[in-house]
Parts: structure tokens; sequence; C-alpha cells
């Protein structure tokens, strides 16, 4: 294949096929729904989710068991090397700043903060979680470290 050969036959406003025009059309005649039969007559149509004979969707898919991923929460996860870029020593950090700086978009059900990075800013940091190591490291600059809900 070269690529100028890519689009080639690709039309955007294609012409319906016009069924039952004369032999010479190819689709004359039987109008391609073939000789006899229920689904050759006028009325009928194939049943919901009908698949061709292959089994239906709807009928492979278990229909059982139970998933908590329903109940998970989503968190929003800051490393502590972006805090030590986008924020001034003394500063406070919470959901707010977060969003005013572009740090987190979308909804989230709430912040964790995580230990990627080092951290020499004291800074006050509220959110929802904080991993071990996050905490320990925003502590050891002389930092405060408060969860909100």
């Amino acid at each position: 294949m070269q690529i100028n050969d890519v689009h080639r036959g690709i039309q955007k406003h294609k012409a319906r096929k016009r069924v039952g025009r004369g032999l010479g059309s190819g689709h004359g005649k039987t109008a391609g729904r073939g000789d006899k039969g229920h689904s050759a007559h006028s009325g009928h149509a194939k049943r919901f989710a009908f698949e061709g004979g292959q089994k239906q969707a709807f009928r492979r898919v278990a229909k059982f068991g139970f998933s908590n991923n329903f109940f998970t929460r989503r968190m929003a996860e800051i490393n502590v090397s972006v805090l030590e870029a986008r924020f001034e020593s003394g500063a406070v950090v919470d959901e707010a700043a977060l969003r005013e700086k572009g740090l987190v978009k979308g909804e989230w059900d709430g912040i964790k903060i995580l230990a990627k990075g080092d951290l020499s800013k004291k800074l006050t940091v509220k959110a929802t979680d904080f991993s071990a190591g996050a905490e320990a490291k925003i502590k050891a600059v002389g930092g405060s470290v408060e969860r909100v809900l």
C-alpha cells in the first residue's frame, strides 16, 4: 500500500444502495434477500441483538458476580517534587491552591500526596491522604500535614 492510496475510494457522502432496480444492477429481482422464507418478505426485521447466528454479546457476558470498582475512591495524586517546584516556602497547599495552579483538574474524591522527589521548603499541606514517605518528608523540613475529608 502506498501513502497516496490510503484515502482512495473513501467517500464522505456515499449514495445509498438502490435495490430491486433490475438485473443489470446486481441487486435486482430479490434485492439481495434470497429467494424465499420469512427474511425475504416485507416487514421482516432481525431480532434485537441478532449477530448472524453467532452467540450474542449479552449471552456471552457473565451476569453473576460483583465488582467493588463502583465504590473505589478516585484520588488526584501529587508528588512532593511538584509542590517543591510550584509553591513558595511558607505557603498553604490545599485543594483550592492546587486547582488555582492547574495541578488538579476535574472531579476527584480527594487528593493524595506522594513521596516522589525532594522537598526543601516548609509547607502547610492539607490533603485527603498522604503516603508515609511524603508525610515524613514534609515534616522533616518543618512543614505540617493536615488531613481533610
